[in-house]
């Protein structure tokens, strides 16, 4: 009776390994592996009138003048100082990244996940304790090394899970399921715009930060579960020993076959978020100097771009898998950026009604871009791929949030007027990187209609031209007809023949 129990037991685990509601469980957990991450990221960016501001402006006068923010608790940083706080993690994210990548796809996905929520966790810590250093000089270099830290692990948790991402739900609702984790991840900041800047003001900015850390911990808890269950997946489907030797062939100078479709891709990725990182970085103290709200109405109201992504990211993801359109959908989003920072450069319309459009905007280029990339890209190049594009985008992210920095200078120590115009300056700069993110994504759409057009292919049509390039193989070598049948049934999850039939 007991041997009995045992083997439906085994039978019942077997059985949820290559059940649809599995992928699905995974997929939680996979989204959780970054909330933590996407929360302390946005934290300088709510806090920044806390972080920048300063507790006593007679005592400080040698560094402000009689505009200085005066609040309690707050640590005196400069504008310069809080930009390259985001610099800083840009950077490190683009050096670390590639090598991530790679490591991803050299030792597989669970190496990835434990070490890099770990790092976040780590980060997230240090920057916290930086925090309680107030009036020393050890104070903004420990933050600092929190920061980077933090970024080593940050963007590289993104790589992996996009990769296990692609691996469960490839062929099948590849785009919502980015799009949802691309929701979950937006629950954070949402969270964070809403919530932080009341708890810092009952409970102080120490306890706020802390509050990001241990997020931080519940990422890393997920990352356990995600690695045992993709171990006992993978095995389930008969896909362990084919992905092992798939990671054993690759090598660093396979990037030299990624196409030029999957460069543009690179490039819109990049323009789009150098575009709009350095802008949420800001937003909620711009929003709070140029049209009077308080700190916490201004987090609020800049929150909205958030918002309104975590209701429509997972809706357009399931139309998007459905009809395609993916460079279309890509060239629609990048063109109505641009209008964006123009009407916060030259006009004085509600920051709401500018907030929505971009949240709209956001909410679009995450369900289209994203799942873009495994479409270009083989499974066993996916890592490397993802961790080069994170890579690049970071780069361009460091170098725009000192761009902004610079733009801005002593915020503090400027008049009304002068503040309003660095202000104008910085969004005309982002204006900038917003017509070459257009630009970049119409290449794409050229590139990608001359290649077949997969970009803008339905799931129906592409699932049609899997099938047909599987004829053709099967018909050029018949001896593996059977292997490709017994491969079929294993993988339920990357989609089948009958679908078409």
């Amino acid at each position: 009776m007991f041997t009995s129990k045992s083997v439906n037991i085994k039978l019942y685990i077997t059985m949820k390994a290559t059940d649809c509601s599995y992928r699905f469980v995974l997929l939680f957990f996979a989204c959780l592996l970054t909330f933590g991450m996407y929360f302390s990221f946005d934290l300088p960016g709510v806090l920044q009138h806390r972080l920048e501001g300063i507790t006593n402006c007679t005592d400080n006068s040698t560094r402000f003048n009689e505009t200085c923010v005066q609040c309690e608790g707050c640590l005196g940083m400069s504008s310069r100082q809080f930009n390259i706080l985001y610099a800083i993690y840009a950077w490190t994210n683009a050096v670390v990244v590639i090598g991530a990548g790679v490591l991803v796809d050299r030792l597989g996905n669970r190496v990835g996940l434990l070490l890099f929520s770990f790092l976040c966790l780590l980060g997230t810590s240090l920057f916290a304790v930086g925090t309680m250093l107030k009036d020393t000089s050890a104070m903004f270099p420990l933050m600092l090394a929190g920061r980077l830290i933090f970024g080593s692990g940050g963007g590289s948790l993104t790589v992996v899970q996009s990769t296990v991402t692609a691996y469960w739900f490839k062929n099948k609702e590849l785009a919502f399921a980015f799009a949802c984790k691309t929701a979950m991840s937006r629950v954070a900041s949402v969270l964070n715009f809403f919530f932080t800047e009341s708890f810092a003001s009952q409970f102080g900015l120490v306890l706020a930060v802390w509050n990001g850390a241990i997020l931080c911990g519940v990422a890393f808890i997920s990352a356990i579960i995600v690695s045992i269950m993709d171990i006992h997946g993978v095995k389930q489907l008969g896909d362990h020993q084919s992905l092992q030797t798939e990671s054993k062939k690759f090598k660093l100078s396979d990037i030299k076959q990624f196409t030029l479709t999957y460069w543009l891709l690179v490039m819109t990725v990049m323009f789009y978020y150098v575009s709009l990182l350095p802008f949420m970085a800001d937003a909620s103290f711009f929003v709070h100097q140029k049209y009077g709200y308080s700190p916490r109405m201004s987090s609020i109201i800049v929150g909205v771009v958030y918002d309104l992504s975590i209701v429509l990211v997972p809706f357009i993801g399931m139309v998007i898998d459905r009809i395609g359109k993916r460079g279309i959908m890509m060239l629609m989003c990048s063109f109505m950026m641009i209008p964006v920072y123009t009407v916060l450069a030259f006009t004085h319309i509600h920051p709401v009604i500018v907030t929505v459009w971009l949240g709209i905007t956001y909410s679009v280029a995450s369900a289209v871009i994203w799942p873009s990339i495994p479409i270009v890209v083989k499974q066993s190049m996916l890592g490397t791929a993802m961790g080069v594009n994170n890579s690049i985008q970071m780069f361009g992210v460091g170098g725009a949030n000192l761009v902004v920095g610079e733009i801005l200078g002593k915020n503090n120590s400027l008049t009304e007027e002068e503040r309003l115009v660095r202000w104008k300056y910085m969004m005309i700069f982002l204006m900038g990187t917003a017509i070459a993110c257009f630009t970049a994504a119409v290449f794409v759409n050229i590139c990608d209609a001359n290649r077949g057009g997969i970009l803008n292919q339905s799931r129906k049509q592409m699932l049609q031209s899997k099938f047909l390039e599987t004829e053709k193989t099967i018909s050029v070598e018949p001896s593996t007809e059977k292997d490709n049948n017994v491969s079929d049934e294993k993988q339920p999850l990357l989609g089948t023949v009958q679908t078409i039939n």
